[in-house]
C-alpha cells in the first residue's frame, strides 16, 4: 500500500485512515506514506543524525571500511549530547510517528532501538535478503515466531535513495522454496540474487516506510542512502532483554519529551524484567 500526501499542503496525521493502514500492514506486512514529513522536519532530523554518523564512523573506522552497512543505538549517550538525544526522542514520539505506531500496534507500543542504514564502503558487500529473526533463532523457531508478536520498523530516509525490496505477506507465511534457498544460500543460490516475489519500493526524503522486521526484505544499496529506522513492539512481546538501557531517556530527559508514552512503556517493561531477576 502506498499513500500519497500533498507536499504543498503540509502533512497531518489526522488525515490518515488508520484502519486502512492497520489492515494493509496485517495483510501485506508493510505500507509506505509519501511526503509524510516536511522538508524542515527532515533537515532538523538529518542534522542530529549526521552528528552521530560522523562520530560513529571515526570511532569504528576499520569496521566501517570492511563490513558495516548499519549502526545502532543512535539515541544512546556515546556520541550525542543530551540536547540532541532529546531532539531524537521528540521526533520518534512526535504526533506523526505515534499516529502510525498506534495504527499498527493497538495496545501499549514500546520503543526498542534505532538503527541507521547506509551504503557499505566495501564493494564486495551486496544487498542481501533476510528476516531479522534469523539472527536470533534457528529455522524451526523462525517458523513459529513469525506468527507471534512482531517488531515493526519505521524507516525515515534522510536523503532520496533506491529504497527497499520486500516480499509482501511473508510476515505471516514461511518462505517458498526459491525464497528459502536464496535467503539461506542453499543449493548454490546467493542471498543477493533477485527474487521473483520481491517488490521494490523507492524512497525519498520525507517518505515513511513501515514494515515487519520478520518479513523477507533487503535494503537496496546506492545513491545517498542514509535511513533512520525506529524499532517498536507490542508490550505483550518479551523483548525487554533486547533493549540497551543506554538508548532510553533518563528522568530529566523524559520531562523534556512532549509525548513520552512510548519510552515510558519500555522503561516499565525493563523495570519489571529486572525485578524478576
Amino acid at each position: 500500500m502506498v499513500v500519497n500526501l500533498d507536499k504543498k499542503l503540509g502533512q497531518c496525521s489526522d488525515k490518515l485512515n488508520r484502519s486502512q493502514l492497520y489492515n494493509n500492514y496485517e495483510e501485506q506486512g508493510y505500507f509506505v506514506i509519501r511526503n509524510y514529513f516536511t522538508t524542515a522536519e527532515i533537515e532538523s532530523l538529518r542534522a542530529v543524525v549526521l552528528k552521530f554518523h560522523q562520530l560513529w564512523k571515526q570511532d569504528n573506522a576499520e569496521f566501517y571500511k570492511e563490513v558495516a552497512f548499519n549502526s545502532s543505538l543512535i539515541t544512546g549517550s556515546e556520541y550525542l549530547e543530551p540536547d540532541d538525544r532529546v531532539k531524537l526522542f521528540n521526533f520518534i514520539s512526535c504526533k506523526k510517528m505515534m499516529a502510525i505506531v498506534d495504527a499498527v500496534i493497538k495496545n501499549n507500543p514500546a520503543f526498542m532501538n534505532t538503527q541507521l542504514f547506509f551504503n557499505p564502503i566495501n564493494p564486495e558487500l551486496k544487498d542481501f535478503w533476510h528476516r531479522d529473526c534469523q539472527y536470533d533463532h534457528d529455522i524451526d523457531v523462525q517458523k513459529v515466531v513469525i506468527h507471534e508478536t512482531q517488531v515493526v520498523h519505521l524507516r525515515v530516509p534522510l536523503f532520496d535513495e533506491l529504497g527497499m525490496e520486500l516480499v509482501p505477506g511473508t510476515h505471516k507465511r514461511w518462505d517458498s522454496e526459491e525464497e528459502f534457498n536464496v535467503r539461506q544460500e542453499e543449493k548454490g543460490r546467493l542471498s543477493n540474487e533477485a527474487l521473483s516475489s520481491g517488490k521494490k519500493i523507492e524512497l525519498a526524503a520525507g517518505d515513511l516506510l513501515v514494515f515487519s522486521a520478520d518479513m523477507i526484505h533487503r535494503g537496496l544499496y546506492g545513491m545517498d542512502r542514509l535511513a533512520l529506522d525506529v524499532l517498536v513492539f507490542d508490550s505483550a512481546g518479551d523483548f525487554s532483554d533486547y533493549i540497551d538501557p543506554d538508548c532510553l531517556p533518563n528522568n530529566a530527559m523524559l520531562a523534556q519529551i512532549d509525548q513520552p508514552r512510548l519510552f515510558a512503556n519500555t522503561l516499565e517493561l525493563k523495570s519489571k524484567s529486572e525485578s524478576k531477576t
